[in-house]
């Protein structure tokens, strides 16, 4: 009976350490909305210094993301969460998209999705911890909502 109960705490012990592993990996999360109400890991975004801004232009006949590439670095930044601010230029509806995807695919991979109307500005916050879990130094972001126009890429100095 002794070892019978000893066996099924070490495997309860076993069992949970694995899980914390899992829920370390899905710490924080994305959040997405205005200066005024939003926030992530429980910081309001008119808190936070935005980090960096994107912007959806015209350019002749061509749509972009601008700028093609932005650079963070962590090594001289607080380790407050990355605020991002969005906002659509163009005359018509674009969406934003930033994700890690292209180097990892596993199922807590940094992946969010936005649609901004023409005039439109959302922000984007991001744990630290959901930036760096991310493979490599460099995450792409681009419009989801036309595959033909021209994205860009956030690189990372960690």
């Amino acid at each position: 009976m002794g070892k019978s109960l000893l066996a099924g705490f070490l495997g309860l012990g076993m069992v949970l350490a694995g899980t914390s592993n899992l829920y370390a990996l899905q710490a924080g999360g994305v959040e997405t909305g205005d200066l005024e109400t939003g926030s992530v890991v429980g910081q309001p975004f008119k808190e936070l210094t935005v980090d960096a801004s994107f912007f959806a232009l015209e350019i002749g006949d061509t749509k972009v993301w601008y700028p093609p590439v932005t650079v963070i670095d962590f090594k001289t930044r607080p380790g407050a969460p990355v605020l991002l601010k969005v906002t659509n230029k163009a005359t018509a509806e674009h969406g934003f998209q930033l994700t890690a995807a292209v180097n990892q695919s596993a199922p807590t991979v940094l992946h969010t999705k936005i649609v901004l109307k023409p005039g439109e500005t959302q922000y984007i916050g991001l744990p630290t911890s959901d930036l760096f879990y991310a493979s490599g130094s460099v995450v792409e972001y681009r419009c989801h909502l036309h595959p033909g126009h021209v994205g860009g890429k956030l690189l990372m100095l960690k």
